[in-house]
């Protein structure tokens, strides 16, 4: 259903909101969320995800429910594994002090799982016992949504049909809990998102009733710059693009689901991130455009990941060879590997490619390579770590790469591959993965001076 076709739910204005694992982990954050949702009568409708850890050495409720499925496909017993999960809940709600008994639930739930109603079924209970009792907490409806979330019989996600059947039940509820996480197939099973799709549920349902915003609330203040694990207190970005939150999520930045994006950004509803336990925190803004960058800021943010290889292929004259690229390309291809950049020169050609996806495909790749375009030479080198340096401010800031250079030289890193989006909104340099931690560091300071 086309938004421009839509009458409007309500008069006043919605907002969605999503609560991620870290904010629903026990009674206390409950008690935080109904705080949040009470306080601003905009937010009718809420997406839990399942419970996530209470303390470092704790267990997701979710993984606990993997560990079911697995059990019971092995032909083991579940009961202890199944104990711990109803045992959380159970819990949570007497925290809460509410008159609930998810007893006929935890049957249902415990003899699909044993007789084989599949791992996505499994999974997706956290969500959907979450869900009950958050919608008793918060005294609101709760939609399963099951029969609204559409997947194909190819397992993609029916974008339209769910957009439809969403708009045509939610008008139906002034407030209402939808758990996070899964829909439904064309024969009725159970089909989850990817992990975190929690954030993807909350994306739809906001494009669904035409939200005015979308919050996904989580345990940090926003997204920021860097990751805290490799940065010292990285800054807190304040706006941020749609196209730059899709760099940054693609080079490892969590805090949100990179597919979460695409339904709201299509509609032109801005996503808020928020902290369940700092809500006072302005957060960051993602939204579809920005007129004019911040002239404090050249970058948006920087992100990286280790784990990759880089394919070097030299031949004389290769430019001149039509369709040179595209045969190396297929040669990969065959092989169900995804290439993720593609720096070349005249005579030379790379291919970047995960480490762990080219395991057992290595030597066969090459041959592959080989027999197709018959390089002058071919080598494959590992431990290979990619930063990205992203931000819209780039496009008008001149010398933004001679500082990444200047700062990763007088490291004493040295910067094995380059590569530039043609939009300019990001630069991408190799470096070694013993260097990636200080190469993080060096241009972080370089560009917060």
């Amino acid at each position: 259903m086309a938004e421009k076709n839509k009458v409007p739910l309500f008069e006043s204005e919605i907002i969605v909101a999503k609560f991620g694992g870290s904010s629903l982990s026990n009674g206390d954050h409950f008690q935080k969320v109904k705080e949040i949702v009470t306080s601003d009568e905009r937010i009718s409708f809420v997406i839990p995800s399942a419970p996530g850890k209470r303390f470092d050495n704790d267990e997701k409720v979710t993984d606990l429910l993997y560990e079911c499925y697995a059990a019971s496909s092995a032909g083991e017993s579940i009961d202890d594994l199944f104990d711990s999960v109803t045992s959380r809940y159970d819990s949570i709600i007497a925290d809460l002090g509410i008159d609930l008994d998810l007893t006929e639930e935890y049957t249902h739930i415990r003899w699909a799982i044993m007789h084989h109603a599949g791992r996505d079924y499994a999974a997706s209970r956290g969500e959907y016992l979450n869900g009950i009792i958050l919608a008793a907490f918060l005294d609101f409806d709760f939609v399963d949504p099951a029969p609204y979330i559409k997947f194909a019989d190819d397992g993609l996600f029916e974008s339209e049909i769910t957009d439809s059947l969403l708009y045509t039940e939610l008008k139906k509820h002034r407030h209402a809990v939808i758990p996070g996480f899964y829909g439904s197939m064309p024969n009725g099973t159970i089909k989850t998102f990817s992990r975190g799709g929690s954030d993807i549920t909350g994306s739809i349902v906001a494009r669904a009733v035409m939200a005015s915003v979308y919050q996904n609330w989580t345990d940090v203040d926003g997204f920021l710059m860097a990751d805290p694990r490799i940065i010292d207190e990285p800054r807190t970005i304040s706006t941020i693009t749609y196209k730059e939150l899709r760099e940054l999520s693609y080079m490892g930045a969590g805090v949100l689901h990179e597919e979460s994006i695409f339904p709201v950004r299509n509609a032109g509803i801005p996503i808020v991130i928020k902290n369940t336990n700092h809500p006072e925190a302005e957060g960051t803004v993602i939204v579809s455009d920005i007129n004019a960058p911040e002239a404090s800021s050249v970058i948006t943010g920087i992100a990286g990941k280790k784990g990759f290889s880089v394919i070097s292929i030299e031949k004389a004259m290769m430019n001149t060879e039509t369709g040179f690229g595209r045969r190396v390309l297929e040669a990969i291809e065959k092989e169900e590997v995804n290439f993720e950049h593609l720096p070349s020169g005249i005579d030379t050609m790379s291919v970047i490619l995960s480490t762990e996806e080219i395991a057992d495909k290595r030597d066969r790749i090459l041959d592959r390579i080989c027999s197709t375009v018959e390089p002058d030479s071919i080598t494959i080198e590992d431990g290979l770590a990619l930063i990205a340096v992203v931000g819209r401010g780039m496009v008008k800031a001149k010398g933004t790469a001679s500082r990444v250079f200047k700062a990763t030289a007088e490291a004493d890193i040295n910067i094995k591959m380059i590569d530039q989006g043609s939009s300019e909104l990001n630069i991408i340099i190799g470096v070694e993965e013993s260097d990636f931690v200080s190469a993080m560091n060096a241009i972080y300071k370089e560009f917060e001076k």
